[in-house]
């Protein structure tokens, strides 16, 4: 992964994760079932209203958002079909702003400013070419993991909840590419969520010796 992704926008992945990496049905309890995963709902109870209002600052940073489907239709079911989105820090942005969906089979996306895009890395490459600012990726966590293997990925943002989940989808699986990280931010809720950012930083050093003992 390039040190600082490719192209014109800078593109940053976001994602809620447990201490165990579980990123899946985190919001609401019946949010995402597949494969038996029943402990949906794990993150809601930890993101106070000072974890909100951070978010709420990285959002009104961004100049567009980029989901996978099936994160795009958990996000258009809910914060899409907010009342007064504009009073809201998280949904006012989302709103406003252009939505991105990488799909090969969504053909009526149900929420205003949305464009689908072809379900690659190309059309995402293009469309960081062609556009300025920040790009945000929430969640989606199979766009995020060819994202990053192609090197699109300029930050990432990892919301870190104080739990274990015990079962689900890791965000990064247990065989894939391997890289080292630049650790360039890291803040902590009094709740215990950190907001760790993070940068690509070519591939990790890994040791070539045993160390000596001595008796």
């Amino acid at each position: 992964m390039p040190a600082d992704g490719s192209g014109t926008a800078k593109l940053i992945a976001l994602t809620n994760v447990s201490v165990d990496g579980v990123m899946q049905g985190l919001g609401l309890a019946d949010e995402d079932r597949r494969g038996g995963f029943e402990r949906g709902g794990w993150a809601l109870p930890l993101v106070d209203e000072e974890a909100m209002t951070r978010l709420g600052e990285v959002y009104g940073r961004a100049d567009a958002f980029l989901f996978g489907r099936r994160t795009y239709e958990i996000f258009a079911a809910s914060w899409g079909a907010m009342a007064d989105p504009e009073d809201d820090p998280v949904a006012g942005p989302l709103h406003a702003r252009p939505e991105y969906v990488v799909s090969k089979s969504l053909t009526d996306p149900g929420w205003a400013h949305t464009t689908v895009l072809a379900g690659n890395p190309a059309a995402v490459r293009e469309l960081k070419e062609r556009m300025p600012g920040e790009l945000q990726v929430h969640g989606s966590g199979q766009p995020v993991r060819w994202l990053a293997a192609e090197g699109l990925i300029g930050e990432m943002l990892l919301l870190a909840c104080p739990v274990i989940v015990g079962q689900g989808t890791r965000l990064f699986p247990a065989d894939g590419p391997d890289r080292a990280l630049e650790l360039v931010d890291s803040r902590a809720t009094r709740g215990g969520v950190t907001f760790q950012v993070y940068r690509p930083a070519g591939r990790p050093r890994y040791a070539t010796q045993t160390p000596h003992r001595t008796s």
